[in-house]
């Protein structure tokens, strides 16, 4: 069976506190299983207190990271690189002291940033590299780190399923895995069904995403095509939904969102699920 989470940047880049905690208890009463926190300010305490609050409400949970310009992992300097693995391993610390299983995102390489060319080949080793020492901390904490695949408006070293699957079985350990994004297929894949049959075997998390990033359901992404392909791939993780509004100033460079496209996100997350549990239950 799949189950259905909903990640928390619609909101926030930080929920840790009380402030999101009823917000919390209401997706559970909507039929959430998980939840998708932002681990930005890596304070191990704070992502602590989260775990156990969210341990009291039911929610299982999964984490979400970027690597940015100043902590590159394909930067040609080892130091900026290095700070860049640093920051991996203090994500995956506050996965473990969350009880957060995956993190995920686009960990390989900066969000946002480009070279003006497209990716070298010491760029992908210099990653590779740095995936298999972070996959290797992860492997002690028990989670799994999952790359991102984004389209190349957003970065350049991976933009397909097919990057994404090469990548890990290249990184090639037992915690590192590729997720695939309904938003970023949407704009890169040709072939659905191919994408997906492609990258079964290093599948490990799917975002429900929108091709205008807003309600799940109400665009034009080919969803008959996904679930479909989903479902011939015995697919048996997460379903999460991404979507994106306009509360997050200091991600609107890379969301891009600029007009509200939604009622309210409760409504969003509400429709959203009823969405994916009916697409689900289609045989």
């Amino acid at each position: 069976m799949v189950t259905y989470g909903m990640n928390m940047l619609l909101w926030t880049t930080d929920t840790t506190g009380d402030s999101f905690l009823p917000l919390f208890g209401r997706l559970k009463k909507m039929g959430f299983d998980s939840v998708e926190i932002p681990i930005f300010d890596t304070n191990v305490e704070k992502f602590a207190a989260l775990g156990k609050e969210l341990d009291r409400i039911g929610l299982a949970r999964t984490a979400v990271t970027v690597i940015s310009g100043d902590n590159s992992v394909i930067s040609p300097d080892a130091a900026v690189r290095a700070k860049g693995v640093a920051h991996l391993k203090a994500a995956i610390d506050c996965c473990q002291a969350a009880g957060a299983t995956k993190l995920v995102g686009p960990i390989y390489g900066p969000l946002g940033v480009f070279s003006g060319a497209g990716p070298t080949k010491d760029e992908w080793n210099w990653s590779v590299a740095c995936m298999k020492e972070a996959a290797e901390h992860a492997k002690k904490a028990g989670v799994t780190l999952v790359a991102e695949f984004l389209n190349r408006f957003e970065i350049y070293l991976l933009n397909c399923a097919a990057d994404a699957a090469k990548f890990a079985r290249e990184v090639g350990h037992p915690n590192f895995r590729m997720m695939y994004d309904t938003f970023h297929a949407n704009i890169e894949e040709k072939d659905i069904a191919k994408a997906v049959a492609g990258c079964k075997d290093v599948l490990a998390h799917v975002h429900i995403s929108e091709n205008d990033r807003s309600t799940p359901g109400k665009g034009q992404v080919k969803w008959k095509e996904t679930f479909a392909a989903l479902k011939k791939a015995k697919y048996k993780g997460a379903l999460v939904i991404e979507a994106f509004g306009l509360s997050l100033p200091a991600l609107a460079a890379a969301t891009k969102i600029w007009r509200r496209m939604f009622d309210t996100e409760e409504k969003l997350a509400k429709e959203g699920l009823a969405f994916m549990k009916k697409m689900w239950g289609k045989k």
